[in-house]
């Protein structure tokens, strides 16, 4: 059974740092690509950066280009997101979810953290910026 299941969330200052972990199960992180979203009170959901282990690439949206980081452990099944600089505009749930129709995140780009190239999803964990 394919599951997600994500951790690290909190209430932190701005400027403040966290790291978020999506354990992943019942597939091997090389076939999938792991993506976080995440999604604000009234807001759709939005992509924020991609991880292809296969390909060995990565993307992040503008809006945390250059603050986060997302990396991945094979021996761990498990990708992290660092978010560093963190902003009150970064509050939201962050997901993430995983597809094996993402072949390579810097390729595809943007498209590469559409919500409709992910099936499978984790339960979210809500990250608030706030002083």
């Amino acid at each position: 059974q394919v599951q997600l299941v994500e951790s690290g969330g909190g209430l932190v200052q701005p400027g403040d740092s966290l790291r978020l972990s999506c354990a992943a199960s019942g597939f091997a992180l090389d076939d999938y690509a792991i993506a976080w979203f995440r999604q604000a009170p009234g807001k759709e959901r939005e992509g924020v950066s991609c991880f292809s282990s296969g390909a060995g690439d990565t993307y992040y949206v503008d809006a945390v280009q250059g603050r986060f980081t997302i990396s991945g452990d094979n021996a761990k099944n498990t990708v992290y997101l660092q978010m560093n600089s963190l902003k009150p505009e970064d509050t939201a749930v962050y997901y993430c979810a995983a597809s094996n129709r993402v072949s390579t995140c810097r390729g595809m780009g943007v498209i590469s953290v559409i919500t409709g190239w992910y099936d499978t999803w984790g339960q979210g964990t809500q990250v608030t910026v706030s002083s």
